[in-house]
């Protein structure tokens, strides 16, 4: 089927991806950026630094989306917010700058085999313990490498940030709409970087599918957030976070 000179049935794969990858993303604040940008780089040959700046465009929009809705939804902790807001960017920017001058692939695979772990860890404690909510201590750094490794690797802002907040006892529904509500700041500095440093790409194929189903399903992802009990949540978080990351390890080394 043609739609203004595009064939809709191919973009159907890449809008059912683009939503299943969002509504994870809204859900357990992780996974678009890892999902789309694996299947940009390892299915359809994209080169890195391409797939990562089309991947932080259309983040601009679905966490746009995203973060409104968890907004609406109560989901924000706005001094977490602020905490995270400036290292993130800042440290996006790094990452932008880092991937278009040299390979940062041969780290990749230890920070993928770091959060296999971390997976792993949310997992067991959400399976053996009650969640206890504290303040985390620790979020300054994290927003700098979490902004980093996003734009070097062309996702791990939501794997980086959230699941090492849960770590430190943070409320799993704020964590998750606080994480997701900066990253829309974050994607558009990525992206005006990507821009500078690469030019303005075409906003078309499998990108625009991915932009489609994304902003359908952040709406879903936030109301889906705000009603997991944190325990739930937990297990989610650890089970999506050990598979994407764990797969990527294989994929580095394979």
């Amino acid at each position: 089927m043609q739609l203004g000179g595009l064939d809709i049935s191919a973009l159907l794969p890449f809008i059912a991806v683009g939503f299943a990858a969002q509504l994870v993303d809204g859900a357990l604040g992780m996974a678009f950026g890892v999902i789309s940008n694996a299947l940009l780089v390892g299915v359809l040959g994209v080169p890195p630094a391409l797939a990562s700046q089309r991947v932080h465009v259309v983040e601009c929009f679905t966490t746009a989306m995203s973060g409104i809705n968890h907004l609406l939804h109560g989901n924000v902790d706005k001094r977490l917010f602020f905490r995270l807001l400036i290292p993130g960017v800042v440290g996006g920017v790094a990452g932008a700058y880092l991937l278009t001058s040299i390979d940062a692939s041969v780290i990749k695979p230890f920070v993928l085999a770091y959060l296999t772990l971390i997976g792993f860890y949310l997992l067991w404690r959400g399976l053996r313990h009650t969640a206890v909510v504290r303040d985390a201590k620790y979020v300054a750094p994290l927003g700098l490498l979490g902004g980093f490794l996003d734009a070097a690797g062309g996702g791990g802002w939501g794997p980086v940030v959230t699941s090492n907040l849960l770590v430190q006892g943070a409320e799993p529904r704020k964590v998750v709409g606080t994480v997701n509500s900066v990253e829309f700041f974050l994607t558009l500095t990525v992206s005006a970087a990507f821009i500078w440093r690469l030019g303005l790409a075409d906003l078309a194929g499998a990108t625009l599918g991915f932009l489609i189903g994304g902003v359908l399903a952040a709406p879903l992802g936030a109301v889906a957030a705000k009603r997991f009990p944190a325990k739930t949540m937990l297990v989610l978080v650890g089970i999506v976070l050990s598979l994407t990351s764990g797969y990527g390890v294989y994929s580095s080394f394979g």
